[in-house]
């Protein structure tokens, strides 16, 4: 194991052991402290933090395989048997792989900033599958979204969109 796959395992399990922190928070601290605590304050904390709780449930997933894929194609490229063509398509994948992520971050990004809704991006291929944090189930914002997430694609991708209360 080398030092930056020690790092980045020692840095994703501290993000790990937080988030799980942030999740299992009393409600009463995620609300602003003016010592008047209704029912309906409580409820909605305890809604925001179970919204929150599927989309990191989701990308904590995504993340394994994804990391789990980049250490199977570093060590084809670190292998002393592997081919060059072996290597280059490895290399390529793991390109590939990058590129993937950090559009699914920037989509995420755009629908946070245009619709103000945390949501979940998963691209595969040309299939998106988006998982929005959101009590409103709409057409016309599904509608919206797909647009918005087409509009960064010049081919036509198949684009599915998902409410989560």
């Amino acid at each position: 194991m080398n030092k930056q796959s020690l790092w980045f395992i020692t840095l994703f399990s501290l993000i790990l052991v937080l988030s799980v922190y942030y999740i299992t928070m009393p409600s009463e601290i995620l609300v602003s402290n003016n010592g008047d605590f209704t029912n309906t304050n409580k409820l909605q904390a305890q809604a925001k933090v179970e919204e929150s709780d599927i989309l990191v449930a989701l990308r904590v997933a995504k993340e394994e395989q994804v990391m789990s894929q980049r250490e199977d194609l570093e060590s084809v490229l670190t292998s002393v048997e592997a081919t060059v063509d072996e290597k280059n398509n490895a290399y390529e994948q793991l390109k590939a792989l990058t590129l993937n992520q950090g559009t699914e971050e920037k989509l995420e990004s755009k629908i946070s900033e245009k619709f103000g809704k945390n949501c979940y991006v998963k691209i595969d291929n040309n299939q998106i599958r988006v998982v929005v944090a959101s009590e409103e189930h709409s057409k016309e914002l599904a509608n919206e979204i797909m647009r918005s997430i087409q509009e960064e694609f010049t081919d036509k991708m198949y684009i599915s969109v998902k409410f989560q209360s």
